[in-house]
């Protein structure tokens, strides 16, 4: 495999924490207009990327292979966790 091979793979693995991160930060400047929030957008992007990219590496690891419905879904549910802590949902 080459390096550029290994890079792809790699974006691809990353593709859908990286598109749910940042359109979750984007879609709650949106929806959560009223609430202040403490940070900006790439950070918020940055730490809801963050939550979904240990989600695809948790579940790569439980079921030793990419791409399991259950994975998309823990993703979903972290980066909606984290982004309902970033903007103090509980509130």
């Amino acid at each position: 495999m080459s390096a550029l091979d290994l890079a792809l793979h790699l974006l691809n693995f990353l593709a859908p924490a990286l598109a749910v991160g940042a359109s979750l930060a984007l879609i709650a400047r949106f929806f959560m207009q009223k609430r202040p929030s403490a940070l900006s957008f790439t950070a918020q992007a940055a730490i809801n990327c963050v939550a979904g990219i240990v989600a695809l590496l948790a579940g790569l690891a439980y079921f030793g292979n990419d791409g399991k419905m259950a994975t998309y879904a823990a993703l979903v549910v972290a980066c909606a966790s984290s982004q309902w802590v970033l903007v103090k949902g509980w509130r």
